[in-house]
């Protein structure tokens, strides 16, 4: 019963948003960064609010005090852990749509199109990320203004592609200081993000292994009070029973996802 209990409790935490199910139901279009970011942030916080409360009341249910806390930091771990996976997801995904932009943005060039024409043509079908970036382009270059400034500037509005757009606005001002064509330099930064793309991707397929490991030795404690369970030692008795078990129970959790998170922050490192 207890196991069934805790197998419904992370199946709770790891249930998809309906705001995400319904975001998948509806075509791209292209939007402005800050309210996009708000309700983001709002669904954020709204999912906090539900889940952790909820996981908190079932663990004080299943376990008393020490479950409730102990339930709170495993949900609040497995939060960060998504949170942290859809974040790389869509930097990457942000990534590989800036560098099909600015491939196209490159041809239009060599077609002879101006660059406001080109960014706008090439921001059509795009990632909502590189449609924003091609958008600022296109009205910055139509009304003479500084387009690497405004790259620049655009960095903090769009964190997914920072780096990259400090790449482009750097392209650009070569382009302009040695009056070299425009096609060059985007191309240029397209064929890096795309080489960027796939060592991301190949270096992901490569550290899957070790992610496997670590939730395999971060799910064995609790094989082994299944384990104690049925050889009938009754671990879980010793953890729900007295203040000396609620103490374990939520420093075993504890240590748990501190490994996790250990873990976790080593394979990031290796990733960058």
């Amino acid at each position: 019963m207890s196991a069934s209990l805790l197998l419904l409790a992370a199946a709770l935490v790891c249930w998809p948003a309906p705001t995400a199910r319904a975001r998948l139901a509806r075509p791209r279009v292209s939007r402005s960064s800050s309210p996009r970011r708000a309700a983001d942030l709002t669904v954020l916080l709204r999912r906090r609010g539900v889940l952790l409360p909820a996981a908190a009341l079932l663990g004080l249910g299943v376990a008393g005090p020490g479950g409730a806390l102990a339930a709170l930091v495993l949900a609040a771990t497995l939060h960060r852990h998504r949170t942290a996976a859809r974040a790389g997801r869509d930097r990457d995904a942000a990534t590989a749509g800036l560098a099909e932009a600015l491939s196209s943005f490159a041809a239009e060039i060599r077609a002879g199109a101006p660059p406001a024409a080109a960014a706008s043509s090439a921001g059509a079908d795009a990632h909502p990320v590189a449609a924003r970036v091609m958008t600022l382009l296109g009205a910055t270059a139509h009304l003479g203004g500084d387009v690497p400034a405004a790259l620049r500037a655009a960095r903090t509005r769009e964190p997914a592609v920072a780096a990259h757009l400090e790449r482009l606005a750097g392209a650009w001002s070569l382009a302009d200081r040695h009056g070299i064509a425009l096609a060059g330099p985007a191309g240029a930064v397209a064929h890096d993000l795309r080489a960027r793309t796939r060592m991301a991707g190949g270096l992901r397929a490569r550290l899957a292994g070790p992610r496997a490991t670590a939730a395999v030795l971060g799910g064995l404690p609790v094989l082994g009070v299944l384990l104690g369970e049925g050889i009938g030692a009754r671990p879980w008795a010793v953890l729900t029973g007295g203040a000396v078990g609620q103490v374990l129970l939520v420093v075993g959790v504890a240590l748990v996802c501190a490994g996790l998170a250990w873990t976790e922050r080593i394979v990031a490192g290796v990733a960058r």
